[in-house]
């Protein structure tokens, strides 16, 4: 290799780390119009296609905002988020990437525009960079070419799906645009897939879906230099023949790769059914010169099967204070689908206000539900309303299960009203409280900042011998995934423990309560971690299977 050709200070001469990656696929997958298009989703149903056609398959998302991560952004803005073994705080689009795929995922797979210009700064600050000029081009476009092939080489996968985030013409993306066009010189146009997801709208009043918003969006991109060779188009209507043509004609592109993606009738997961009816994962092989057989998805044939025609029906309780946006607990609504599958059932998932139910004590928002979960969550507002549900469901012997908050929950619950400490709290919402029955963590006491530095990712947990945690895992230890500051405060738990309940799972060290159980109920189970984040529709997770398996039963016995 020349030293010309190693020139990082010239736009396009973007050269690979090593041979291999010159095999590997690229496909960058973009949105136009408007944002929530669903291009997580499709990315993640592709990736699921190809998978099952014997590649192997990773999947990374960029994100141009300016935070390093959304670990410290509201759920109102952002959504959940979403962690990973590794413990990073990532966007919800990966929690698709593993729920449609095998692949595990890792802080390589997100990168937002905060962390790409941290770098680039810091490059700087240490005399990387020689004295030159530091700029958009070439310096942070490198930066982002080199995660791209960092993740392909690390990962060593067949196809590399990025997923570039926000929406085409915003002004913030354009450096990852500007990246991906170079990359594509770099590794060969027959190496590259660009798909472009846009919006076709229904106009009611005229009775028509219209084209010229993907239009104008595919024109932005090729001003940019990137001309998508797919065209998904997401519609509440079909496309018909017409309108693919008109794509296909003045977005310049064969009308076969004009593929349309309706809105799924029941499920997300009927999303790469859609898109291989559609032929996608044909027409991507064919561009990309993938030799494999066609994707076998009975599996997820009969998953899907479960989902829409279910033989059993349970009505679910989200207790939780970000209820009116859907996103902000993703993964949780996801995992108890998942659990429904496993059980051939359907779930109706009520969304309950936690403020809502201070008002009439549970008695009316909670009646007729065969299951109450308390999600995580950060802050004081709707405590009180987390507790009365947690006291609900206790008394009346209603299935229970409590995930990070809601495990702090259950303790909070029980320490007030089975040991009469009528002011127990945790000192996160009450710092002067008397019995503060669950305590900031050792470690977190001196932490200042607030970005990545809660006890995070995957930790050990050891499950008691006889416990219904150990039964339900069918394991003696299990890994999963946190995000919390606070923790149960060891200096209560003989008390605890005389008055009836189980700590059924601890750290390794054994300092850390991790499960808590009552053994006299029929489901009061709640978790200090994140088991939501391990569920796959194909691969329910055992606590979450178990949990709708009792409201089932809970239902049974009511009638």
């Amino acid at each position: 290799m020349t030293e010309s050709s190693k020139d990082k200070s010239i736009p396009g001469k973007h050269s690979e780390p090593d041979t291999p990656a010159r095999k590997r696929k690229y496909i960058f997958v973009t949105g136009g119009v408007i944002s929530s298009l669903g291009k997580g989703i499709t990315a993640a149903g592709l990736g699921a296609l190809l998978e099952n056609r014997g590649l192997k398959v990773s999947l990374q998302k960029f994100d141009p905002y300016l935070n390093v991560d959304p670990g410290t952004m509201s759920p109102f803005q952002h959504g959940e988020v979403y962690v990973l073994d590794d413990g990073a705080e990532t966007d919800l689009d990966l929690g698709h990437y593993e729920r449609f795929t095998h692949t595990r995922l890792t802080r390589f797979n997100n990168l937002t525009s905060g962390q790409v210009y941290q770098k680039v700064l810091e490059n700087e600050r240490n005399g990387a960079y020689l004295g030159k000029t530091v700029q958009v081009i070439p310096h942070v476009t490198d930066e982002i070419q080199k995660r791209i092939y960092e993740l392909g080489n690390d990962s060593d996968c067949d196809v590399l799906i990025t997923e570039i985030g926000g929406t085409t013409g915003d002004i913030e993306g354009l450096p990852f645009l500007e990246a991906i066009r170079e990359l594509a010189l770099d590794v060969g146009w027959e190496n590259t897939l660009f798909l472009h997801v846009t919006y076709v709208p229904f106009i009611k009043a005229a009775g028509e879906l219209k084209t010229k918003p993907t239009q104008q969006s595919v024109a932005k991109l090729r001003e940019i230099g990137i001309a998508p060779q797919i065209i998904v188009c997401r519609c509440e209507q079909p496309l018909g023949k017409e309108l693919r043509k008109k794509i296909s004609v003045f977005c310049n592109v064969p009308y076969e790769a004009v593929i349309e993606e309706k809105d799924v009738e029941h499920t997300i997961y009927e999303v790469p059914l859609m898109l291989q009816r559609e032929r996608l994962d044909e027409l991507v092989c064919k561009s990309l010169d993938l030799k494999t057989e066609p994707a076998d998805m009975q599996d997820w044939q009969e998953t899907i099967r479960k989902l829409i025609a279910p033989q059993h029906r349970v009505r679910v309780g989200v207790v939780g204070k970000y209820i009116e946006l859907n996103d902000a607990y993703k993964s949780v609504y996801e995992a108890i689908i998942h659990g429904g599958v496993s059980n051939d059932c359907a779930v109706e998932i009520e969304k309950v206000e936690a403020e809502e139910i201070e008002k009439d004590e549970g008695e009316h928002t909670l009646r007729g539900l065969n299951g109450i979960l308390v999600p995580g969550g950060f802050g004081e507002r709707g405590i009180d309303g987390k507790v009365k549900a947690a006291q609900y469901a206790r008394e009346n012997n209603i299935p229970y299960f409590g995930l990070c908050l809601g495990m702090q929950i259950a303790v909070i619950e029980f320490a007030r009203n089975v040991l009469g400490l009528q002011k127990a709290n945790s000192l996160e919402f009450e710092p002067k409280t008397p019995d503060p029955v669950i305590a900031m963590m050792d470690d977190q006491r001196k932490v200042t900042k607030k970005g990545g530095t809660m006890r995070l990712g995957s930790q050990e947990c050891v499950l008691l011998k006889g416990s219904r945690a150990a039964e339900f895992y069918g394991a003696d230890s299990v890994r999963e995934r946190h995000r919390h500051r606070f923790e149960f405060n060891n200096e209560y738990k003989k008390n605890f423990e005389k008055a009836g309940m189980v700590f059924s799972g601890l750290s390794k060290d054994g300092k850390l309560v991790e499960m808590v159980e009552l053994p006299d109920h029929p489901f009061y189970l709640a978790c200090q971690f994140h088991p939501e984040f391990q569920s796959k529709p194909n691969s329910p997770h055992p606590l979450f299977s178990n949990f709708i398996r009792m409201c089932l039963e809970n239902k049974s016995a009511n009638h």
